[in-house]
C-alpha cells in the first residue's frame, strides 16, 4: 500500500534538515571514511572490504606524542563482515595499520599495526527497498598508541536515510567515547552523505565529516575537523569500488585526504547490492 505522497515529503524535508545543520569538527587520522547507509551482507554471506586512505596534504603534528602524523600518511583496514540476520551484520576490522608515513611521531617511515575493531550493525531489514530506513552500529577498538592515547574506546553511529527515487540522503549522528567517564568522554563526530544513482552500476555523491570534540566542551571553529568529500561508487558484478577526495575547509582539518574502497561478497552466488568501502 502506497503511503501518501505528503508523508513522504515530510519525512524528506526533515532529513534535508538535518543534513544542512550537521556541524563542524577535527579528530585524528582515520582507517575508515564512510558513511553507512544501512545495506548489510546479505544473510549467510561472507563480505571483506579493503579501505585505504592517504593524505597528500594534511595536518603536521600527531593528536599525541607518538602518534601518526596526518600529513602524508596512508591509513587503513580490513573489514571482514557476516550476514547473520536481515537485520544483523557482525564485522571485524583486522588489522588497522599505517603501512606508510613520512613521519611517525618523533621516529621517521616504517609501517605499524595500530590495532583492531568488532562490531554488530541492526538495520531495517532491505534497506533499499524502502523509502525511509534506518540502523545502529556499535563499534568496539582496541588501540596502539600511536593511533589513540585511549587503548579501548567505542563508537555509536546511529543510521537515518531515505531513497526518494535516484536520490540518497543519508546522515550518521555518531558519537565516540574514549571511557573516561561522563559527558567528558563523550564525542561527537557527524557524518552525511548525498547520492545520485545514475543507473544500477554508477552514482555519485557529495559526502562531509565533522568532529565538534567533546559534548562537554566543544573546541573553537578553526580548530574543529570538516571536509567536504567528492565521490563515486561502481557496483559490479564482482568487485564494488568507491573512491573519493576530501577537502578540509578548518584549520583544524587535513587540507586533502583521499580514499579508496573495495568489496567483494565471498560466495559468489549472492553479492551485495550497494556496497562502500
Amino acid at each position: 500500500m502506497k503511503q501518501p505522497r505528503s508523508i513522504h515529503l515530510r519525512s524528506l524535508t526533515l532529513i534535508v534538515i538535518a543534513l544542512m545543520i550537521a556541524p563542524i569538527m577535527a579528530h585524528a587520522q582515520t582507517d575508515e571514511i564512510q558513511v553507512y547507509d544501512a545495506v548489510i551482507a546479505p544473510q549467510g554471506i561472507f563480505n571483506i572490504m579493503v579501505h585505504s586512505n592517504f593524505t597528500p596534504a594534511g595536518r603536521l603534528t600527531p593528536r599525541e606524542p607518538g602518534g601518526v602524523i596526518p600529513d602524508h600518511s596512508f591509513n587503513g583496514t580490513w573489514e571482514w563482515a557476516y550476514g547473520v540476520k536481515p537485520w544483523l551484520e557482525q564485522g571485524l576490522y583486522m588489522p588497522v595499520y599505517s603501512p606508510y608515513s613520512m613521519k611517525l611521531g618523533q621516529s621517521s617511515g616504517g609501517g605499524r599495526i595500530d590495532g583492531f575493531k568488532v562490531r554488530e550493525l541492526f538495520v531495517r531489514p532491505h534497506a533499499q527497498q524502502h523509502l525511509l530506513f534506518w540502523g545502529m552500529n556499535f563499534e568496539f577498538s582496541f588501540n596502539y598508541p600511536q593511533w589513540e592515547p585511549r587503548t579501548y574506546t567505542a563508537e555509536i553511529r546511529p543510521i537515518i536515510g531515505a531513497y526518494p527515487g535516484k536520490w540518497e540522503l543519508i546522515y550518521n549522528p555518531i558519537v565516540d567515547t574514549d571511557w573516561t567517564g561522563g559527558i567528558q568522554g563523550l564525542q561527537w563526530n557527524p557524518c552525511g552523505r548525498i547520492v545520485y544513482n545514475i543507473n544500477h552500476t554508477w552514482d555519485v555523491a557529495a559526502e562531509e565529516y565533522d568532529h565538534f570534540g567533546s559534548f562537554y566542551s566543544f573546541m573553537s571553529l578553526h580548530d574543529q575537523f570538516h571536509e567536504a568529500w567528492g565521490v563515486f561508487d561502481r557496483n559490479g558484478k564482482i568487485w564494488d569500488i568507491e573512491a573519493g577526495a576530501g577537502l578540509g575547509l578548518t584549520s583544524g582539518s587535513d587540507r586533502w585526504t583521499l580514499k579508496l574502497m573495495i568489496s567483494r561478497n565471498i560466495n559468489k552466488k549472492a553479492w551485495r547490492p550497494h556496497l562502500h568501502f
